[in-house]
């Protein structure tokens, strides 16, 4: 496994603990990602405002708050990080609709297969890091670009 992953947090959110549990015995055995699983999406955005986390992943039918309102509030507080959808077969097309809507880096089918799960955490925690780095670089950037200005109009000063 490729060690810039290690220990990168994925939230996970379903109302069925069996859904959690299974997912999490899952990752924990095959990924050495941190695993935070919540059946209360209001308590999973408490634990997303205050914590570095890599991927978020969502049910998308829930009793306290629908996938897609809740992956909305997570692109609010946190917009670099992916956002997956978890649906069965009946949520299809709207899970897709939502795909623009919430830009979701993803939606996943239940039941899911576990090589895919695999892929695509590791492919949306890529994305992330991808993001980050392009984001130092582009800090990088507009200071050497104001440094440049700076000497510039030094230079400017000695010659008038």
């Amino acid at each position: 496994m490729d060690n810039s992953n290690k220990n990168q947090i994925i939230v996970i959110v379903d109302d069925e603990e069996m859904v959690l549990t299974s997912l999490n015995s899952f990752l924990s055995l095959e990924t050495e990602y941190q695993i935070k699983t919540f059946t209360s999406a209001k308590k999973a955005l408490e634990f997303i405002k205050k914590n570095d986390v890599g991927l978020v992943v969502s049910d998308y039918l829930m009793p306290e708050m629908d996938g897609i309102t809740f992956l909305a509030k997570v692109k609010e507080i946190k917009p670099q990080v992916p956002r997956i959808i978890l649906t069965g077969y009946a949520d299809k097309e709207n899970a897709i609709k939502a795909i623009n809507d919430v830009g979701l880096f993803q939606y996943i089918e239940k039941p899911w297969n576990n090589e895919d799960i695999l892929i695509i955490f590791r492919n949306g925690l890529e994305k992330q890091k991808l993001i980050k780095r392009l984001e130092e670089k582009i800090k990088e950037i507009n200071k050497a670009y104001g440094d440049l200005q700076n000497l510039q109009r030094e230079i400017v000063k000695t010659f008038v």
